[in-house]
C-alpha cells in the first residue's frame, strides 16, 4: 500500500520543486539497500542496519507495506531471529510498491511538472 497522502505531505514540506530530486535519491537510496539485500541475503549482520534504513525512509516516504515488513525484519534481526527473515519477500514488495508508485505518480499528484517529466525525474540514473 502506497500512502498519497503522506507523499502530498513531504512534498509540500520539501516544496514542489525540490521535490522530484527527493524522490530520485529516495528510490536511488533504497534500490542500492534491496540489491545488497538480494546479492548477499546471507549476511545478517548487515540485516538489521539495511532493514532499519529501508523501515524508515519507506515510511517517510509513504511505502507503508514495505515499512511494515521491514520493522518485522529487523525486530527478528536484532532478537537473534535473522534467519527468520524473508528478504525475497521485503524485495518482491519493494519492486511491486515502486513500480506502482511509477505508474500512479502522476494521478496522485499535481505538479508544474508534466506527468512524464516527474515521473523520468523520479526514477534513479540506473534505471533510465
Amino acid at each position: 500500500m502506497i500512502d498519497w497522502n503522506r507523499i502530498r505531505d513531504l512534498r509540500d514540506e520539501i516544496g514542489e520543486e525540490d521535490f522530484p530530486e527527493v524522490m530520485k535519491l529516495f528510490l536511488e537510496e533504497a534500490e542500492e539497500v534491496v540489491e545488497r539485500l538480494s546479492d548477499t541475503p546471507e549476511e545478517t549482520g548487515k540485516l538489521e542496519q539495511d532493514l532499519h534504513f529501508q523501515k524508515g525512509s519507506s515510511m517517510s516516504f509513504g511505502f507503508i507495506d514495505l515499512s511494515g515488513l521491514c520493522q518485522d525484519g529487523e525486530h527478528k534481526s536484532s532478537t537473534g531471529q535473522a534467519e527468520t527473515v524473508d528478504v525475497w519477500e521485503v524485495v518482491k514488495v519493494y519492486y511491486e510498491t515502486k513500480t506502482r508508485f511509477l505508474q500512479e505518480l502522476s494521478a496522485h499528484l499535481t505538479t508544474s511538472h508534466s506527468p512524464g517529466q516527474l515521473v523520468l525525474l523520479a526514477q534513479p540514473a540506473k534505471t533510465r
